[in-house]
């Protein structure tokens, strides 16, 4: 608690400061101009290391930086790399100091973070003529908070169930035709359970995007809404609480799933029947010749839906060359440096006419093709701080202390108490 207090404490203190430094710098002048003005200047851009492949991605980057140079060519880009480690405290001392960079990568829950400290530069004047058609719908939830959007997605996962075929065969059923509703899936699990197989991979102990939040959601449910209304405890929500309990009491997840980080080593043995995966399941999968597999379309109750996070590019309030920087956000996620970063990658495009650097591998274009159902997570401030509150519940739940509507209630409990800090 302390730490996450002194997390929160420290985004306050830097807000006032990005304001203060705002106004030092004249106001007004610092507002978005919609790329009215002449671009022109120095930025700097900050991204990570998302392969192993550091010479690759240095090449990618060069051609990208020369792309962005042909439409802005009095413009020099600094590049950085920077480690995921501590990318928060980085970032964040950066930007109070003001020496920060004008363009950063972030993810789902840093987002709304930012934005609501006024910490990001609202990027919708830059956009006004801008074609947003393209880009996938869902990508576009996680860039946006309280209808002001502050990036442009580049990068989109979309988590789905892999199926071990000899599984499949074993319990009768046919791998062209796999389970599109909880109930067919729950008909599966019962006849997996009766040939000694686990149904599914729960890990308890990771994070809530890959456990109970994508149940949530196919329910119809949700967590808590941008506008800080409650929802983990509706009724839709506590039916996804019902479900998990009922396939832990009934062993169709592994004894171990309330606090287990993975399943890989049933997965891999053959003694499960699915796992929910994503881009890095599937490069496991084709490493190994000799497991057979089918990836399935995301499960629905009410509304078809999973999860997949999704990353973007972000400009600072504080930027020194705001056109400069936005106008660089812009050109870093068009079409043709989508296909470049993302092939170099491995990620899927989040805009739909990129995904084309997939049509020659099936399993990638298939699961490019389920990024429409995937949502980045909990867009909110306290997404992040309320994820091990809400699990805490769970595994009481698990653990048979409380039922799924006292856990559900409980957990509402506890985001209350986090809005209210």
């Amino acid at each position: 608690m302390k730490k996450k207090f002194m997390f929160l404490v420290m985004l306050l203190t830097f807000g006032v400061l990005l304001a203060a430094c705002n106004s030092d710098d004249g106001g007004d002048e610092t507002e978005a101009t919609g790329g009215d003005g002449e671009v022109e200047g120095e930025i700097t851009v900050w991204a990570h290391p998302y392969t192993g492949d550091a010479e690759a991605e240095a090449k990618m980057w060069e051609e990208i930086i020369a792309n962005y140079n042909e439409e802005f060519p009095d413009v020099t880009v600094n590049y950085e790399t920077i480690p995921w480690a501590n990318r928060d405290q980085k970032i964040l001392t950066a930007l109070a100091a003001n020496n920060g960079p004008d363009v950063f990568y972030a993810i789902p829950d840093q987002m709304p973070q930012y934005a609501d400290e006024g910490m990001l530069l609202e990027l919708d004047p830059y956009l006004e003529d801008y074609d947003m058609d393209d880009f996938v719908d869902t990508a576009l939830v996680s860039t946006t908070w309280q209808d002001k959007m502050y990036g442009l997605p580049i990068l989109q996962e979309a988590y789905t169930f892999f199926y071990n075929v000899d599984v499949i065969e074993a319990i009768g059923e046919d791998p062209g035709n796999l389970p599109t509703t909880w109930e067919e899936f729950e008909d599966w699990a019962e006849k997996a359970k009766e040939q000694d197989k686990f149904a599914l991979s729960y890990a308890g102990g990771g994070s809530m995007n890959g456990t109970i939040y994508p149940w949530i959601w196919q329910a119809g449910g949700d967590i808590i809404t941008q506008e800080d209304e409650i929802l983990i405890n509706s009724p839709e929500s506590v039916e996804a609480f019902e479900f998990i309990n009922n396939m832990y009491e009934k062993g169709y997840i592994p004894e171990d799933s309330i606090t287990a980080m993975e399943h890989d080593a049933l997965w891999n043995g053959g003694e499960m029947l699915a796992v929910l995966g994503s881009g890095i399941s599937l490069t496991n999968l084709l490493a190994n010749e000799d497991f057979n597999f089918v990836i399935a379309p995301p499960l629905a109750k009410e509304e078809q839906v999973t999860y997949g996070t999704t990353g973007m590019f972000v400009v600072p309030s504080n930027s020194d060359n705001p056109d400069a920087a936005a106008e660089f956000v812009k050109v870093v996620t068009n079409a043709d440096n989508q296909r470049n970063f993302n092939t170099v990658t491995q990620y899927i495009p989040t805009r739909e006419s990129a995904k084309d650097i997939f049509d020659d591998q099936e399993y990638l274009s298939q699961l490019a093709s389920y990024t429409q159902y995937a949502l980045p997570g909990v867009i909110h401030p306290i997404g992040r701080t309320i994820m091990p509150l809400i699990q805490a519940e769970v595994q009481t739940m698990m653990e048979g202390k409380k039922s799924p509507q006292e856990a559900a209630d409980a957990a509402a409990t506890s985001i209350e108490a986090e809005l209210a800090k």
